[in-house]
């Protein structure tokens, strides 16, 4: 696991450059995307770098991490429409390239298990964008999610419901309690996983996820057994790391040539 420490307009350049990368060396790259504050800037460079030098995502295949159960299909907050908003539509992305799982199906194990299907169906995602829960959770995979599970419907937690409020104008009550999610073992497939973390108060989260013990019930531990993990981090979301000074040595250090 690649741990790098640096502000955070620097992050999302960094993760910019990776998801570049992947779009200009495979026929049909496939990204993985999050929804959520972290990814925001990256998709904002994205969309410069579209603008202003002619990156393309007309060849490449986008899925989502997860969805809200019950939202109608114009809700402002249904994930799929997030994507629109905040990237797809900004790139003239093809939207029937860009996929998420269905959380208005009336059979929703049997949409989780299509969705499984069009992913491996695409050959797997070459880059997952991840954000992390103050509880350690990726995608919607709570505490207490099986390290090997794959994509299914989630009870979110309450903790969850608090932070997601300020989407739903701070009222809890409005967040959906069910939601359908990537599993781990559906994450832990993608090739490279982008992991982006700013503010002290995540700063825990990621102390758990590089230093901690794999864990249930810190979720995203479970990336410390993938072969290829990036974990960008802000110096407040740093703040507990106790290797923090080896992590930044290692990357100063690091060849200029050599990516993400």
């Amino acid at each position: 696991m690649e741990v790098v420490i640096a502000p955070a307009q620097e992050l999302a350049v960094l993760a910019a450059d990776a998801v570049e990368g992947v779009l200009g060396s495979r026929g049909e790259p496939v990204l993985g995307l999050a929804t959520g504050s972290s990814p925001l800037a990256v998709y904002d460079e994205l969309v410069r770098r579209h603008v202003e030098e002619g990156l393309s995502f007309g060849r490449a295949w986008g899925f989502m991490l997860d969805e809200y159960v019950g939202l109608s299909a114009d809700h402002p907050q249904r994930y799929r429409n997030v994507i629109a908003t905040e990237i797809a539509d900004r790139v003239g992305w093809p939207a029937e390239r860009v996929a998420g799982p269905d959380g208005a199906a009336t059979d929703l194990p049997a949409a989780c298990a299509a969705y499984e299907r069009s992913i491996a169906a695409a050959g797997g995602v070459d880059l997952q964008i991840l954000g992390i829960g103050t509880d350690g959770h990726i995608g919607f995979n709570e505490p207490g999610s099986s390290l090997a599970s794959r994509t299914r419907i989630k009870t979110l937690t309450q903790q969850t419901r608090v932070d997601n409020a300020r989407f739903f104008d701070d009222e809890v009550d409005q967040v959906p309690t069910h939601c359908l999610t990537q599993g781990l073992g559906t994450i832990m497939e993608a090739r490279h996983l982008v992991l982006l973390a700013t503010g002290r108060h995540k700063a825990q989260a990621i102390h758990q996820l590089v230093e901690g013990p794999v864990s249930a019930l810190w979720p995203a531990t479970v990336m410390q057994w993938h072969p290829h993990a990036t974990v960008l981090v802000d110096e407040a979301a740093a703040s507990r790391l106790q290797l923090a000074g080896y992590y930044r040595q290692t990357y100063a250090s690091k060849p200029s040539w050599q990516g993400l």
